[in-house]
């Protein structure tokens, strides 16, 4: 009965079935009046030829024509009487057979069945629900979000207008709610003031209308929004948004971080207070070739590498690790640590370092301001004449002929950023410049997570995801001090200190051949001890922060917490 009551709720409350109503109503009425007509009618003919009947007889009679059953037990003896079964029964045929099915279907029967399935999706969230997310958007970047909220015991729900998509996703196991998304009834429904986070990817007129309709509901809670523009930041910070990400200048600025090139050798990508999250080229590191012991990094600079990435797979560094010259280091210490790897590296820029940059779009022209910045030449190849500035930096021509990447620098360039937004053309380009020169390092844009593996199967040296890239900056955003995650797959969090670890040293723990995770430091009282000596001993009350993959790090959980 309440699922019943559901779908009526839900079917009257649509305009769009209330019209639809209004219609049939109307058909019923034209129909009624024509059967009444036919009924007097059929009284006058009969009367001319002698025969009497009840008017309950000549509704009947009018029926059994128009929907063609035909009894034949009535009949009219004159060709006036036929003529008017002919029309009668044409009437019929037009009216009863072809109109009513089509209006009944189409404006009862259809939207009754989409009710039905509508009323299957909540409309609302439970009233008791808080500390969770909405999102008004579902693609790329809210499927890896929501894989990091499940990770992470967030509850969410995602915002719809649509029913149709509404009941896929809630097929999908996807939580979510329908409902306008420019009516501020929408997010009461949606517990929006107890929300933890409001994330809106869409564009920004759409993110400006739903942060209007988010704050005549809630002053207070964070709202996240995606700006393709920097003129539209200023616009979405008054309409309410908390914080506005340009994700194109992120992303353009990340990758060419990557570059071989630049005044520095190790580039900050995250921080948890004092503590530094960095990555390193080991192409320009005095490190090739050698393992971690040979190099005695920790020795000489105090700074913990945590890690090594190779094409795109993250390894625990281990004491026998040796590094290759397309490895990057993943480093982990104070910025005082950190100026003395700089140091011990002793980075000077050479002249011939030169990149290319395919795909003048924003992140393309982000990675090109962030390389001027690095003192790093370069040249960008678009195929679009309206993105084409005018300067020796451009070339204009379509990157997938081998000419304009020649004219571009090919031969020349220590390094290809390729930033399209179509990653068929970015795995094709990837193959192409791997075989013209096996060298060149090649970092690549990944528009969705899952070809990220491809890219570096193809030959990439460093491939960042768009969706991964704007899930985690927005999970970061979430008011917890205890998880970041600060690259593809990789957190740094932090948590107090299993009683099972206490009273062992670090040494013993045994934490990174049980887990894959490394300790980069402990905290008690507010102060944090980055890259703990491995002799210090661990006592009920610290706090532990550890750096791993997500695999390693549920594997942490299970062992110790």
């Amino acid at each position: 009965m309440k699922i019943f009551t559901a779908m009526l709720y839900f079917y009257m409350g649509n305009r769009t079935s209330q019209r639809n109503l209004v219609a049939l109503a109307r058909f019923v009425v034209v129909l009624a009046v024509l059967v009444g007509l036919f009924s007097v009618a059929f009284h006058v003919l009969m009367l001319r030829e002698g025969q009497e009947f009840s008017w309950t007889t000549g509704i009947y009679w009018t029926l059994t024509v128009m929907s063609t059953l035909g009894f034949g037990d009535i009949t009219f003896h004159t060709d006036l009487g036929r003529a008017f079964s002919i029309l009668v029964l044409m009437t019929g045929l037009v009216f009863l057979l072809i109109l009513l099915p089509f209006t009944f279907i189409e404006f009862f029967y259809q939207p009754w069945m989409e009710a039905q399935k509508a009323a299957r999706v909540p409309t609302q969230l439970p009233e008791d629900m808080q500390g969770h997310v909405l999102l008004t958007n579902y693609g790329p970047i809210e499927r890896v979000l929501i894989q990091r909220l499940d990770q992470y015991d967030y509850s969410y729900a995602v915002l719809t207008s649509d029913p149709e998509a509404a009941q896929l996703l809630h097929g999908e196991g996807v939580q979510v709610i329908v409902g306008p998304l420019d009516n501020p009834e929408t997010y009461e429904n949606a517990r929006a003031g107890q929300a933890a986070l409001i994330a809106t990817t869409g564009d920004e007129i759409r993110n400006t209308s739903i942060a209007v309709a988010v704050r005549a509901v809630s002053e207070s809670v964070p709202i996240v929004a995606l700006a393709r523009r920097s003129s539209a930041v200023g616009v979405l910070k008054v309409a309410g948004c908390t914080r506005v990400l340009e994700l194109g200048e992120m992303m353009g600025r990340a990758l060419a971080r990557r570059a071989n090139g630049g005044p520095t050798v190790s580039h900050v990508v995250g921080s948890f207070g004092d503590l530094q999250i960095a990555e390193a080229n080991a192409a320009e590191t005095p490190f090739v070739g050698k393992t971690l012991v040979e190099s005695e990094i920790r020795n000489l600079t105090k700074i913990n590498v945590v890690g090594i990435w190779e094409r795109g797979t993250f390894e625990v560094a281990r004491p026998d690790t040796r590094v290759d010259h397309n490895d990057v280091l993943l480093l982990a210490g104070s910025q005082q640590q950190l100026d003395s790897f700089e140091s011990l590296c002793e980075r000077t820029p050479r002249s011939a370092e030169f990149a290319i940059i395919v795909g003048g779009g924003r992140v393309g022209r982000a990675v090109g301001t962030l390389l001027d910045e690095m003192g790093m030449k370069w040249k960008l190849v678009e195929s679009d004449s309206a993105r084409v500035r005018h300067g020796e930096n451009y070339v204009y021509g379509d990157a997938t002929e081998p000419k304009v990447l020649l004219e571009a620098g090919l031969v020349e360039a220590s390094t290809i950023i390729i930033t399209t937004r179509d990653d068929d053309v970015n795995i094709y380009l990837a193959i192409f410049c791997r075989k013209a020169r096996p060298d060149v390092q090649i970092i690549c844009r990944s528009s969705i997570d899952q070809n990220v593996a491809t890219m570096h199967r193809v030959g990439c040296n460093f491939v960042l995801s768009y969706s991964s890239m704007g899930a985690n900056a927005i999970f970061n955003l979430l008011k917890r001090s205890d998880v970041l995650m600060v690259a593809e797959g990789l957190d740094v969090f932090r948590m107090p200190l299993p009683e099972s670890l206490a009273g062992r040293t670090l040494a013993e723990s045994d934490i990174r051949q049980m887990t894959g995770c490394n300790v980069i430091g402990l905290g008690r009282n507010g102060i944090l001890s980055i890259n703990p000596d491995p002799t210090t001993v661990l006592s009920s009350g610290m706090e532990i922060v550890v750096i791993g993959t997500v695999e390693a790090e549920n594997k942490f959980l299970q062992k110790f917490s």
